[in-house]
């Protein structure tokens, strides 16, 4: 389970990042120089990332199956 927290933690830093540039880079070539415009882009896609970062955290918090300890131990 660490390996999953581990990699869930490497791909939501990086995921993240890789957003924030993703949508700096449309708000400032797209969008028209509006500032409500700007507002209301930049205020959803602050939202937009919580959906996959929800899901991914679910992902690495979830338990391994459960294993019975062998008989030997």
């Amino acid at each position: 389970m660490r390996l999953r927290i581990l990699l869930g933690t490497i791909v939501l830093i990086t995921g993240l990042a890789g957003y924030a540039i993703l949508v700096v880079a449309v708000g400032t070539r797209l969008l028209p120089d509006q500032w409500a415009i700007d507002a209301a882009f930049y205020g959803l896609a602050g939202i937009a990332w919580i959906v996959p970062a929800a899901r991914l955290t679910r992902w690495m918090q979830r338990a391994a199956p459960f294993r019975p300890p062998a008989l030997g131990d």
